[in-house]
């Protein structure tokens, strides 16, 4: 089976690329290059799924679209609008491009952004989705392409599965998602800012969300039609998630509390039942091991990588002694 992942040069798609590589055909698509795996560059399509003719570029057979592309940092589509739109229409152009390509089978990244803040005290499942709750621009366009995805579906004859993601983390991203970005901050000593006095989320390591996908990859045609929460299914409160990288990296930061962001949700927990029965899901990473993990990959990785290419970050790393 050949398949084309939109996005592999993120997060989500070098992780998800190369646990595929060896048992699949694997085509990346991104418009930037790789950096955390060069050499997946000589297989990579750099295309600008915002314009349909550079689809017309990708000639290769493919039998399953993994759709990861988007603009994913919330609060940046809350001051920039704009990047709602060409979430939208990356996902139209993938769709359309499926459709005359006659390629039959999409697995849809989506977000727990599309529930909203639902004040509930259970765990949120599939069905709990109401337009009326939309946060943020972010959130729209991934209700928008959900919608998409089913109307393809019923017009079309797409088969869809649509996975609902919640705070990933891990290896891979030095963005400036909450995660890398306190790992940054604590190795400065830098004052850590907590938006939301109660705000908790479920935080999802990154292994268990590509686990996820393989298992709906492996199952789906017996699948097809159904949208999971791809999560851990725990809450963990900011304030306590800082105080622990604080702790393991030993920093002198302090932390400062303030008030809810406009079009950020400040409390999900996944119910991931559907996940368990459907595609004996069981995420293995909690926090506290997830961010050993993560802050190893930090030291290994990243800022030995970066302190090659740079005589102040090797000075940096001396300083800080991660």
């Amino acid at each position: 089976m050949n398949i084309l992942i939109t996005g592999s040069s993120g997060m989500i798609g070098t992780r998800l690329y190369e646990r595929l590589l060896n048992d699949y055909g694997v085509i990346g698509l991104d418009i930037r290059l790789n950096k955390w795996q060069p050499e997946y560059n000589h297989k990579l399509k750099m295309l600008d799924l915002r314009r349909p003719s550079e689809l017309e570029k990708l000639t290769e057979p493919v039998d399953l679209v993994v759709h990861l592309a988007a603009n994913a940092r919330v609060y940046d589509l809350v001051k920039n609008p704009d990047l709602a739109l060409d979430n939208m229409l990356i996902n139209f152009n993938t769709l359309e491009y499926m459709r005359k390509k006659g390629i039959r089978k999409i697995i849809f990244a989506s977000s727990r952004e599309v529930y909203g803040n639902l004040n509930k005290g259970a765990a949120i499942s599939e069905a709990d989705v109401r337009l009326e709750n939309c946060e943020s621009p972010y959130a729209a366009s991934k209700v928008a392409g959900e919608a998409l995805v089913h109307a393809y579906c019923r017009a079309y004859g797409i088969d869809f599965v649509i996975v609902r993601f919640s705070n990933v983390y891990g290896m891979y991203d030095d963005s400036d998602r909450v995660i890398p970005l306190w790992i940054r901050q604590c190795l400065g000593n830098e004052e850590m800012a907590v938006f939301g006095v109660m705000k908790s989320l479920d935080f999802t390591y990154i292994d268990d969300t590509v686990n996820g996908i393989i298992r709906i990859i492996e199952r789906f045609d017996r699948v097809s039609g159904n949208t999971f929460n791809i999560a851990y299914g725990r809450e963990v409160a900011l304030f306590a998630l800082a105080g622990m990288l604080k702790s393991l990296l030993g920093s002198r930061s302090g932390i400062t509390l303030s008030g809810n962001r406009p079009g950020e949700v400040w409390k999900f927990k996944a119910d991931i039942s559907r996940a368990r029965e459907l595609l004996d899901f069981w995420p293995e990473v909690g926090i506290d091991e997830g961010l050993k993990r993560t802050l190893e990959w930090y030291r290994n990785l990243y800022l030995v990588g970066r302190a090659k290419q740079s005589g102040a970050e090797r000075r940096r790393r001396d300083v800080v002694n991660v």
